[in-house]
């Protein structure tokens, strides 16, 4: 079997792009999470990359260097939030909280950003608060959609336009 070379596509910081040189902490190797070996590929060699955290000395982000494409990863996501129900009540207790310290109602708009499957926006929409998740994993996406949390199936990043989300309930570019 052929042994993969493994190579970053990240130049410098994600943010600033200054070259990184501080490391935080170096893990290891490490195969990607929530991606499950099907029972056809068992016998095969799986991949891991390097789980080095680094800190951009110029504007402090800590981040790992991208070995896999966002798409890889997050396509057919199989890690779900409300599978917890700890998190389903702690999530319930933040809204209840948060509606009360911003004094949130019905004019009120929440956006998530990494939404998966409306776990916390859920809670919005039984106080009649509309809401907007953005997720890029569309199969954790659709479950959120049969909550009833309007969910934008897209990666949110700096390519992205300012859009508020009153405007449509779904306008993220």
């Amino acid at each position: 079997m052929e042994q993969q070379q493994i190579v970053s596509t990240q130049a410098g910081c994600r943010f600033c792009g200054a070259k990184l040189r501080h490391s935080l902490v170096d893990l290891g190797m490490s195969p990607l999470c929530e991606s499950y070996v099907s029972p056809e590929k068992a016998n095969q060699m799986e991949a891991f990359y390097p789980l080095h955290v680094y800190v951009c000395d110029s504007c402090f982000l800590a981040q790992l260097e991208q070995y896999v494409s966002r798409e890889e990863i997050f396509t057919e996501y199989a890690y779900f939030s409300s599978y917890s129900d700890s998190w389903l009540e702690h999530a319930k207790r933040y809204t209840d909280t948060i509606v009360g310290r911003l004094g949130l109602g019905k004019g009120s708009t929440v956006m998530e950003l990494a939404s998966n499957d409306g776990y916390l926006l859920q809670y919005f929409v039984q106080k009649g608060i509309k809401v907007i998740g953005v997720e890029p994993a569309a199969n954790v996406a659709l479950v959120a959609e049969k909550k009833g949390v309007p969910t934008v199936v897209k990666f949110f990043g700096r390519n992205q336009r300012r859009s508020s989300p009153r405007n449509t309930g779904r306008s993220i570019s």
